[in-house]
């Protein structure tokens, strides 16, 4: 027990030395720690295995005691709360040979208990504080329940909706899903990686898992170097530059090297050329898959992960199995073996697990700090600002406190697919539906009736794998027909009726690729029913990615697609039909007409036969025969129940050099009847380069509040660093010439200056 302590001792002291102080007390004391261990041992710590609390893969892990035991594990994730994270840590402190604390880890995506909105919903609140606070949120109730690491952020760029896991990223651009990996590393790791009550960020998946082929989960992606430093690597290294202390690994293969065997990637790349110092971990089992990618057997491709610079193997056990057999047998050094161990290590030693293993099971902190009343009034409010308003004919919304309303559809009352996908820590059973959120917030004033309208789809087999996870929507066994009948007439008796419809939660995610994009066919026979009784009909949409809404835009006069909102989506919702938040939510993936125009993105480059912006077909240009190339709802469009003006762009001089920047101002003026808040977006064209160039790139955002009738003066600055990108070479480079600056609501709808880079 004295080395016990002593050892927790050094560890804390290690806390009130400088920086540098600090490094050299870890490095000594970790170095003291691996002469004591075993190769065994050290191979332990790189084995991370599942408590089993969560079901996020296919393989659950067996014989965790004795393993911890026998310093076979180096962490655990998918178990929770301090009683039985505490009694787990307990057997490595108490019954281990070297008293080497566990690690424990859980998929926090976009909240713990409380849940905030999916992350492609956060990231439409383009509100980088906001944001912020619901990872500080999500990591104070995560570290009260026991836990220390989150799985998260994920910031695959993706611009292919097919792709499920669209819905875990801020969606298709660079700059953006940057600001937004930078803001979710700070909110989990606060400014002390130690404390109580923050946890290490996991950046995930590295690399390139969001361009996955025909947008089909865990699929090839191949890709020009190019393409991926400019495009695809930017927002991976901004977390990283913003401290994320770990960071995981994709499960595609990049240009035929899967990444969690991918040496350029994961050494040359992440290591030599970024300078990351923390730990990398696959995903789940995705060491025993490279087997099925036709890279050897469990040995072999155990070795080459670890060769590649892969730290710690996820469930898989390929590295605990395997590594002392390649070591004996010289396919694999020490010197890696003791690389991974040592980045383990350094892990835990970060957040204080040697100064206090138990520094997280804290019985009283989860008591008031978990699912707290201030929780859920941010989870209510970041939700409303995440909505979007796609459509608003006649200023239908927002709706009276009046009168009655037929809220109708399969996603009326079903709290459980609220959270969204990947909420595994949400509390289904205690999570409000729609309509019990809507009688809340509005009590007696309206009266509101409800029915399920039609089923979540004809097939009850494609519902079921739509439904996994206790996300389960009770079926109407009837013929479709009926059913809608059934509903027309309960919203004949209403005033105004609130489709809730599109898709359930478990409709996106981790292996919910989807080849059509329209809402459910036997939904869309509902929605033409519903407008047919001549009732008002607000559209209110739930989806974890961008559909394709063509008829529906067309026809229903007003439509909020409200993603999945969280624990608090059914008060929010009320919130916003209501008038009492106006909407200001602004989407971050283009949403397309039809699912032959993907990938459709606003950063595009244009062609040597560029199609015009007329909508009419041009022979010998780049156009489609059947269909417009512009996307039904652009690239940072969102309305909102006032009006805003944009006057012209001012520069303050028309040429940039390496000395000095360029002001660009506008002035935004709220020429409606309610204070709301908007979103200004600057984008930069490279008119002219060495390789081609997008026709634009978001440069910067202000998210900015004007009450009716005010106007204010927005300035950006643009600097040299903000033109800079790859070129052919790879070198990071600005290059004199001519350049375009548009300001706007939207990438579409902007006004533009040119100025010259000298």
């Amino acid at each position: 027990m004295k080395k016990v302590v002593g050892t927790f001792l050094l560890a804390f002291l290690a806390w009130h030395a400088s920086p540098a102080q600090s490094n050299q007390k870890m490095d000594q004391f970790i170095d003291r720690l691996m002469a004591k261990m075993t190769i065994e041992e050290k191979i332990g710590q790189l084995n991370l295995v599942t408590g089993g609390e969560a079901t996020t893969g296919t393989t659950v892990s067996t014989d965790v005691e004795a393993k911890i035991r026998n310093g076979q594990i180096g962490g655990i994730f998918s178990m929770s709360t301090p009683t039985k994270i505490r009694k787990t840590q307990e057997i490595a402190i108490k019954q281990s040979r070297l008293k080497i604390p566990i690690i424990f880890g859980m998929d926090v995506i976009h909240g713990y208990r409380t849940v905030f909105p999916i992350p492609l919903g956060l990231a439409a609140t383009w509100d980088m504080g906001l944001i912020q606070q619901s990872a500080r949120i999500a990591a104070e109730e995560a570290t009260a329940d026991g836990i220390n690491w989150a799985f998260s952020p994920m910031v695959d760029i993706s611009r292919d909706p097919r792709w499920g896991r669209i819905s875990e990223g801020a969606g298709e651009d660079t700059y953006l899903s940057s600001k937004v990996a930078e803001a979710i590393v700070h909110g989990f790791q606060g400014d002390n990686l130690a404390a109580h009550n923050t946890m290490m960020a996991c950046v995930k998946h590295f690399a390139l898992y969001g361009a996955a082929e025909g947008g089909r989960d865990y699929n090839s992606t191949d890709m020009s170097l190019h393409r991926m430093y400019n495009e695809y690597l930017p927002p991976y290294k901004a977390a990283i530059d913003a401290g994320a202390g770990s960071i995981m690994t994709s499960f595609n293969d990049i240009n035929g090297v899967p990444a969690s065997a991918n040496k350029w990637l994961m050494t040359d790349v992440l290591r030599k050329q970024w300078g990351f110092k923390g730990l990398v971990v696959t995903d789940y089992t995705a060491v025993n898959e490279l087997t099925a990618h036709g890279l050897g057997d469990l040995q072999q491709v155990s070795a080459l992960s670890l060769n590649a610079g892969v730290d710690m193997d996820m469930v898989g056990e390929g590295f605990l199995t395997t590594l002392k057999k390649s070591l004996d047998e010289g396919k694999v050094k020490l010197t890696d073996i003791d690389r991974a161990c040592r980045f383990v290590l350094e892990a835990k030693y970060k957040l204080g697990l040697f100064e206090d293993p138990y520094r997280y099971c804290n019985e009283q902190r989860a008591k008031t700090i978990i699912g707290s009343a201030a929780n859920h009034a941010k989870a209510r409010e970041i939700a409303a600002k995440s909505f979007v308003l796609l459509k608003n004919e006649n200023q239908m919304l927002p709706l009276k406190k009046s009168g009655t309303i037929a809220v109708i559809g399969p996603l009326a009352n079903s709290g459980a697919n609220m959270p969204g996908t990947w909420s595994v820590s949400a509390e289904l059973e205690k999570t409000a539906s729609l309509v019990e959120g809507m009688k809340a917030v509005l009590g007696d004033k309206v009266n509101i009736l409800t029915h399920l309208g039609s089923n979540l789809l004809e097939d009850p087999t494609y519902q079921k794998h739509a439904t996994m996870f206790g996300r389960t929507i009770t079926r109407d066994p009837r013929k479709e027909d009926e059913i809608i009948a059934e509903a027309v007439k309960v919203a004949q008796q209403s005033d105004v009726v609130v489709a809730a419809l599109g898709e359930s939660s478990e409709m996106s995610g981790e292996s919910s690729s989807r080849s059509e994009l329209d809402i459910p066919a036997n939904q869309q026979n509902l929605l033409k029913a519903l407008l047919s009784t001549g009732k008002p009909v607000v559209l209110v949409l739930f989806t974890g990615r961008p559909l394709t809404l063509t008829w529906e835009d067309a026809h229903v006069p007003a439509i909020l697609n409200v993603w999945f909102g969280g624990s608090e989506t059914g008060k929010a919702v009320a919130d916003v039909l209501f008038g009492d938040v106006v909407p200001s939510g602004k989407i971050t993936a283009t949403f397309p007409r039809n699912v032959g125009q993907i990938p459709i993105y606003y950063a595009h480059k244009n062609t040597g036969r560029p199609y015009g912006n007329s909508g009419d077909f041009e022979k010998f240009k780049s156009n489609y025969l059947d269909v417009s190339n512009s996307p039904l709802y652009p690239f940072g469009y969102g309305l909102s129940y006032t009006s805003f003006t944009y006057g012209e762009i001012h520069l303050d001089k028309n040429t940039l050099d390496s000395s000095s920047n360029i002001q660009a101002r506008i002035t935004i003026s709220n020429t409606g009847h309610y204070d709301a808040e908007e979103t200004v977006q600057l984008y930069i064209q490279d008119l002219v380069g060495s390789v081609t160039r997008p026709v634009k790139e978001l440069r910067g955002f202000q998210k900015i509040f004007l009450k009716k009738g005010e106007t204010k003066t927005i300035k950006f600055e643009i600097r040299v660093k903000d033109l800079k990108f790859f070129d052919n070479n790879l070198n990071y480079v600005a290059e004199p010439g001519d350049f375009k600056v548009y300001i706007g609501p939207n990438s579409r709808d902007v006004k533009e200056k040119d100025f010259k880079l000298l």
